[in-house]
């Protein structure tokens, strides 16, 4: 028996390969399929089925796609209602892989048709259970992506997850293992922990949803305070699950276009295109095509693509390193954005050489910063970091400004320049200042390294 995790941490998203006897499953793919067919290649062996745990709304899942390259069947939990051929099973339901099975366990309450499934070995042990969005490490899955009508309340939500959680996934072993879909970083959920795998037994001691002694109330109360608005991409993606999508081999063979100099000049123009920049954060900042915006490859690239861009059909043209256009095409199309109509062909280093026109983030050392504010009667300076992070700590006099909200407070960031910006680590604040540059020239002052760096610094003389 083979049971692998393919983590991806730009989503903080975990899919699954099982195989047994020449038979194999997978569990919430991936939208880019091959490393699943590959692997099933390696150990010669058939991909028996394709697990959905829900519809999901932070990425397309490849369920489709392997579906359709395989001809192995698309599993889903009761209250499913795919637009396409599918198999929305029972609760309780088996399945064999070989020598295993999995077993279908409905758990309602992140979404109506939530699914765990519980893996059993060849003398029907139970092993492991995939959770989907249903229990994370340290957390439970948000209920407020389902809403839509008066019975779907996120209270009425937060109300089945408690009872699916205590009725069909505490009782089991302690010593099985927990493999769920997402971890720390996903906006699913608030409180979930840096591990991605762990087991029942420890999550009972560790995670605030699985107390002993918790009434429903206080599990509805803790679940659904603190809930921050969803980005706007996730009902899109849903859709997305729900009704179907273009294969992502298609969405690269047809965005994978290089556009010269003299057709970005006259694209740029237009109103409906957007200039995304991926390059990494120092580049950037160092120099870049005035108007344009950076979410770089090197962070948490799909989420913040589909918070800051509001519309996934938006058309994007990417400017990228030499080498990561495909890259950054197929990231975008993780999280539903499959209009990008080209990349610059020969990148910011073609239009620098071509044009006059460079705008730049002046970034300085958390030394100079602390240097620099000291000497200041007046600070205007702004943490671009959740309001959580920002609760945590902070740098006095900062003004907790979120990156997720920073239209908001262009217009107050104009009226007190010159100003700086930090976030964690310097990615999130390179962000902020290509979204505020973008408007008007402002005296900006990116801190390099973020808080992280500022913190081993005395914060005054």
């Amino acid at each position: 028996m083979i049971v692998e995790q393919i983590y991806t941490e730009c989503l903080s998203q975990g899919s699954y390969y099982i195989e047994s006897e020449g038979e194999a499953a997978i569990i919430d793919p991936l939208r880019e399929i091959d490393s699943y067919i590959e692997k099933a290649a390696k150990g010669k062996a058939k991909i028996k089925y394709v697990f959905e745990t829900h519809f999901h709304a932070d990425f397309v899942s490849g369920h489709l796609s392997l579906s359709k390259k395989t001809g192995a069947p698309i599993i889903f939990g009761p209250n499913a209602n795919p637009s396409y051929e599918s198999i929305v099973a029972a609760d309780g339901e088996k399945f064999r892989i070989g020598k295993i099975s999995l077993e279908l366990i409905h758990t309602p309450g992140h979404t109506m048709e939530s699914s765990c499934y519980l893996l059993r070995d060849e003398n029907d042990k139970e092993i492991a259970i995939f959770t989907g969005d249903t229990l994370f490490l340290g957390d439970v899955g948000r209920p407020d992506l389902a809403q839509g009508n008066k019975n779907t309340t996120k209270k009425y939500l937060a109300g089945q997850l408690f009872d699916s959680i205590r009725s069909k996934l505490m009782p089991l072993p302690d010593n099985i293992t927990i493999y769920p879909a997402h971890g720390a970083g996903s906006a699913c959920g608030k409180n979930m922990m840096d591990l991605t795998s762990d087991s029942l037994g420890n999550q009972k001691i560790v995670n605030y949803a699985l107390r002993k002694d918790m009434t429903k109330e206080e599990f509805i109360n803790e679940v659904t305070e603190g809930l921050v608005s969803p980005p706007n991409y996730f009902p899109s993606n849903v859709e997305l699950n729900k009704k179907g999508y273009e294969d992502v081999s298609s969405i690269i063979k047809k965005s994978l276009h290089p556009v010269n100099i003299d057709e970005f000049n006259s694209l740029r123009k237009q109103n409906d295109i957007l200039i995304l920049d991926v390059r990494s954060k120092s580049l950037f900042s160092k120099g870049h095509i005035p108007g344009s915006l950076f979410i770089g490859l090197e962070g948490m690239f799909a989420p913040w693509a589909g918070t800051l861009i509001r519309n996934i059909k938006q058309k994007i043209i990417i400017v990228s390193q030499k080498g990561k256009e495909k890259e950054a095409i197929s990231r975008l199309s993780r999280v539903g954005f499959d209009n990008v109509i080209g990349y610059l062909d020969g990148g910011y280093e073609k239009w620098s050489i071509s044009s006059e026109k460079i705008k730049k983030i002046k970034s300085i050392s958390a030394k100079e910063f602390i240097a620099e504010v000291n000497s200041l009667k007046k600070r205007n300076i702004y943490d671009v970091r959740s309001e959580d992070e920002f609760k945590i700590g902070h740098f006095p006099g900062a003004k907790n400004t979120p990156l997720n909200k920073i239209d908001k407070y262009i217009s107050e960031l104009e009226k007190k320049t010159p100003f700086y910006i930090y976030c964690k680590g310097g990615y999130r604040s390179v962000i902020a200042g290509s979204i505020i540059n973008k408007c008007r020239d402002l005296k900006l002052i990116n801190i390099e390294g973020g808080y992280d760096e500022i913190e081993k610094f005395n914060f005054f003389k």
